[in-house]
C-alpha cells in the first residue's frame, strides 16, 4: 500500500495516517511494523534494488557470449523495471528523502548494479565484440531502461517483451561490431 502511494501523490505528501489508512492500521499500530516513514521508504528502495542487482547477477554469471549476455542483461533489467515501476518512479523522485545513511547504502547497491552493466560491456570490448565500453555507454543504457516507468503502461500498446527486444536490438546494433 505504502509502493503504491508513495508512487501515486510522492513520499512527502503521503503522511503515516493515509498508510496506516490504507492498510487497516492506527498509526500507532503501523509504528509497532516500522521505525518511521523514512524506513518504510528505504525498505521499499532497498528491496527493488537488490532485486534489480540479484537479476544483473545471475546474468553475468552466465557462460554465454558477451553480445548474449549483453542482451540478456537488457531483457532482465526491462522484465525487473516493469514489474517494481511504482518503486522505480519512487526511486526516481524520492530517493533524496533517505537519511544520509540509507541514501549510502543505497548507493553502494546501485554502484553494485552499475558495476555489472560495465563489466559486461568491458567483457563484450575485450573480446572484440562491442565497439566501446565504458561509464558513459552504461550509465546511458541504464538511465534508457530506468526510464520505461516513465512512459511504460501495462496493458497499453507494447508488451515488455517487443520492450526489451526493440531496447536490445537498438542498443545491440550500436554496439555490436
Amino acid at each position: 500500500m505504502a509502493i503504491e502511494l508513495f508512487s501515486t501523490v510522492g513520499y512527502h505528501a503521503a503522511s503515516v495516517a493515509e498508510i496506516g489508512n490504507r492498510t487497516d492500521l492506527q498509526a500507532g499500530a503501523l509504528y509497532y511494523h516500522i521505525k518511521s516513514k523514512e524506513e518504510l521508504l528505504w525498505e521499499i528502495l532497498r528491496r527493488y534494488t537488490e532485486i534489480a542487482l540479484a537479476g544483473a547477477q545471475r546474468v553475468v554469471a552466465m557462460d554465454v557470449d558477451p553480445v548474449e549476455k549483453l542482451g540478456k542483461l537488457i531483457d532482465v533489467h526491462v522484465t525487473i523495471i516493469a514489474r517494481h515501476r511504482r518503486e522505480v518512479l519512487i526511486q526516481l523522485r524520492d530517493a533524496e528523502a533517505l537519511s544520509a545513511e540509507h541514501m549510502r547504502q543505497l548507493q553502494v547497491l546501485r554502484q553494485e548494479v552499475q558495476d555489472c552493466w560495465e563489466g559486461v560491456l568491458e567483457e563484450g570490448y575485450r573480446a572484440g565484440a562491442l565497439t566501446r565500453a565504458n561509464r558513459i555507454v552504461a550509465n546511458g543504457l541504464l538511465g534508457m531502461v530506468n526510464s520505461l516507468p516513465q512512459w511504460y503502461r501495462p496493458g497499453r500498446g507494447q508488451s515488455i517483451d517487443e520492450i526489451a527486444r526493440e531496447f536490445r536490438a537498438m542498443v545491440i546494433d550500436g554496439l555490436a561490431r
